[in-house]
């Protein structure tokens, strides 16, 4: 069975040497080969109360390590849980899968504006939709121009990952609701008092990356008093896996590479500015905390490195 280092080490598999090497896939295989019932519960965290009793299980040496990571990769990129059975018996037609098939789902250059359209909304009646597609991802991300744009001035940008339960559903778990809301009021702002203009780009990468279903299944390991960080990596996911390339491909398409970046966290500032893009002014972008997302916020500023200024 392929599992993640992360993983591993919860399954207290770390001492041994093929499952010592940090964030590299690892191994396992145990006395008797694995049913499906059996995997599960080694798979999935939110099971080990029900399930504490696992193993042993050896660690052994990967001879196909680039294909056995290229499988993880695809795994977060499918919202999975990364994990697979090897060569199962009786698991049906197989398909050859390449490590340098995963370099398709990667190249932010495939990306291409597909349409774009007025659309005015709460904060500006004087805003225009994009919409963006890659020829190797069906992610749909798009951007949101509120006031006329200017060539020869920064945009006032925020990069949005999706949230379906903060935006959406109106979740106190997070500040991505508000977040948002801000965003789109401030770029008004900014446009009908300076004269400027703002982009807000809304990425498809729910849960920093990991889909919906896994950034659910971390809010279940949250209710089990894990932080964020920690319930990620008790998935085997890591607790950042945004892709912020895309959001540079995207900026460059509408034609800002120099802009005034709303956030609060560095790592952002730093991916755009490795992708070519030009960081003038990072903007504070702090909202107040509430009791249901206090312990969240803090978590995102002394593990995540967020600012608070």
């Amino acid at each position: 069975m392929l599992i993640s280092a992360a993983r591993a080490t919860t399954l207290k598999l770390a001492n041994q040497r093929d499952a010592a090497v940090p964030h590299a896939p690892v191994l396992i295989r145990g006395g008797e080969a694995f049913s499906l019932a059996e995997a599960v519960p080694i798979a999935d965290p939110a099971l080990d109360l029900k399930n504490p009793l696992k193993g042993p299980f050896r660690a052994e040496a990967i001879e196909w390590l680039a294909i056995a990571e290229a499988a993880m990769e695809f795994a977060r990129i499918a919202g999975i849980l990364p994990a697979f059975l090897v060569d199962p018996v009786d698991g049906g037609e197989t398909h050859p899968v390449s490590a340098s098939d995963l370099d398709r789902y990667t190249e932010a250059g495939a990306l291409r504006i597909i349409t774009r359209a007025r659309l005015p909304v709460t904060a500006s009646e004087d805003a225009e939709i994009i919409a963006f597609r890659s020829t190797a991802d069906t992610r749909e991300h798009v951007a949101l121009i509120i006031g006329e744009q200017c060539g020869d001035r920064p945009p006032l940008v925020r990069l949005h990952s999706e949230c379906l339960t903060g935006d959406i559903l109106g979740s106190l778990k997070c500040d991505c609701g508000p977040q948002l809301d801000a965003a789109l009021h401030a770029m008004a702002e900014h446009a009908r008092r300076d004269g400027g203009w703002g982009a807000l780009l809304y990425l498809r990468q729910e849960g920093r990356g990991i889909g919906l279903i896994n950034k659910l299944r971390a809010y279940r390991l949250q209710d089990q008093g894990f932080d964020t960080v920690d319930a990620n990596q008790r998935l085997g996911l890591p607790d950042e896996a945004r892709d912020f390339p895309v959001a540079a491909r995207m900026l460059e398409l509408i034609g800002a590479t120099t802009i005034r970046l709303l956030t609060n966290n560095p790592a952002k500032v730093d991916a755009l500015t490795a992708a070519g893009i030009a960081v003038a002014e990072r903007v504070q972008h702090q909202l107040p905390d509430n009791p249901h997302n206090a312990r969240y916020l803090a978590t995102k500023r002394d593990r995540s490195g967020h600012l608070l200024t």
